[in-house]
């Protein structure tokens, strides 16, 4: 048995599971499901617990899927980069997820909300790769020179687990409830700007619903493109970063808004 942390609607609440990686296929079928026919379903960790790997592999499993459908891998997310989200949700590391080409949007493009089950939006910050990520020591110079452009950014999230009951595991294996995005069409380089002195606002019928100051970000994309030791290794085989690819990040105060 395992203990994790689930995020409620008081705070955080500890519950037991059994941990199994043999469970695999049920829960991307449970995901499947959900997604099909538009119904949240019951959260994933009763069948792979807290057991993270599993997760991943629940992940990689519905991705293949929808590449068999004709789906494309056109980059990947990083989620929970901030140590203060994740000391607020209690994990101790990131997590990562596929970026498929029927997931964006155009820039000032009304976004449609079919497929989606129980959207919410963040404003996010861009990296967008001029050259492949994918072996080596992804140290800060390594990293930092393979960006050709920051820009800004919109990923509208969407959890198929029902009521957003979900803990890391459940998150990792729902492909870190990435649903779409939106990538801006101003673009700067890391020559012209550092990614902690941005700001930003988003606003909903011209009125400002977040604002982001500066110094939210980690100052060097190192921090969010290659993160250290094994989370490295597995940001890699989550799938590795590829020249023209985008690398979301969030907001690092982890700040969501229902659409």
């Amino acid at each position: 048995m395992t203990r994790n942390l689930t995020r409620g609607s008081t705070g955080l609440r500890r519950h037991s599971v059994h941990v199994t990686t043999t469970n695999v296929q049920p829960a991307t079928e449970r995901l499947d499901l959900a997604q099909q026919t538009l119904t949240p379903c019951p959260p994933v960790r009763d069948l792979i617990g807290a057991d993270v790997e599993a997760a991943y592999a629940v992940q990689r499993a519905g991705i293949a899927k929808r590449v068999a459908a004709g789906a494309t891998v056109v980059g990947r997310k990083v989620g929970l980069t901030s140590p203060a989200v994740q000391a607020q949700i209690g994990v101790d590391q990131p997590d990562f997820g596929v970026l498929l080409d029927d997931m964006t949007d155009p820039d000032a493009a009304s976004v449609s909300t079919h497929g989606l089950l129980q959207p919410k939006i963040e404003a996010e910050v861009a990296f967008v790769l001029g050259a492949d990520l994918a072996d080596g020591d992804l140290d800060d110079a390594r990293v930092r020179a393979a960006v050709a452009q920051v820009v800004p950014a919109l990923e509208i999230v969407d959890s198929r687990i029902a009521g957003w009951d979900i803990t890391f595991a459940d998150t990792v294996a729902d492909n870190g409830s990435s649903a779409r995005y939106v990538l801006g069409a101003d673009s700067k380089t890391l020559d012209e700007v550092e990614p902690v002195d941005v700001e930003m606002s988003m606003t909903l019928q011209r009125r400002a619903r977040l604002h982001r100051q500066r110094g939210r970000l980690p100052r060097r994309p190192a921090q969010r493109a290659g993160p250290a030791g094994a989370h490295r290794s597995r940001l890699r085989r989550a799938a590795p970063g590829r020249a023209g690819h985008p690398l979301r990040r969030p907001r690092s105060d982890g700040a969501r808004h229902r659409r």
